[in-house]
């Protein structure tokens, strides 16, 4: 295991009760950071929490604006601050063709993935802003890079992802010492299963554990 200092260090990652986002939220806490994990499934959590030794953890579903407007001052109250924000939360969405997929699974997938990263970003980019300091990673996916068969919602969404990553990244944070970056990669996690029973391997794309995900982001 490559080491990383986060010695110090204040962190919020979201989806972190399961995949990659609890194998993100377990490095960042055994690099030395202090953790808050954000999840919606509060067993999920519970456990998760256990896991990730003395991390905060925070049940809330962040396609509530308010409730994670919330979260992040909370999250900055029990740890000092949020120096790291790292966005997991996602679902895929049902698999089929687009004429047939129901409009309310497209906005539920678009929601939670898109609106509800937006949310979080919007959130703790004003705390780092406060610190002088900020990374921030967007869980994005090879799917709003090239499209996945059968899933128009899941693909669509992680564009956005990365377009929305790329304008804040880009234009923005920089010039305030804060860092943004997407990560599209193809992981074993719960949110991968559900598609590799239709086109696993369809891209030629090695499958990582998500325990070995590695963490792209400068500490």
């Amino acid at each position: 295991m490559n080491q990383l200092d986060f010695a110090g260090r204040r962190a919020v990652v979201t989806g972190g009760a399961a995949g990659i986002g609890l194998a993100v939220a377990s490095r960042l806490a055994a690099s030395g950071a202090k953790v808050a994990i954000w999840d919606r499934d509060e067993a999920a959590l519970a456990e998760a929490a256990k896991k990730v030794g003395g991390a905060l953890a925070q049940a809330l579903d962040v396609t509530d604006d308010r409730a994670v407007d919330e979260a992040a001052r909370t999250a900055t109250e029990r740890l000092g601050g949020i120096d790291v924000c790292v966005c997991s939360a996602g679902i895929t969405g049902p698999n089929t063709t687009t004429w047939e997929y129901p409009v309310d699974a497209w906005r539920r997938v678009f929601d939670v993935n898109v609106h509800g990263l937006f949310y979080c970003n919007r959130a703790v980019v004003p705390i780092m802003r406060k610190g002088g300091y900020g990374r921030i990673v967007n869980i994005a996916s090879v799917a709003g890079k090239e499209g996945n068969p059968n899933a128009p919602a899941y693909s669509a969404s992680k564009a956005a992802v990365i377009g929305l990553t790329k304008s804040a990244g880009v234009t923005q944070l920089t010039r305030i010492s804060v860092f943004a970056s997407s990560l599209p990669s193809d992981f074993v996690s719960p949110i991968t299963a559900a598609f590799d029973a239709l086109y696993a391997g369809a891209f030629g794309l090695p499958s990582l554990p998500a325990t070995d995900a590695m963490l792209t982001m400068r500490p």
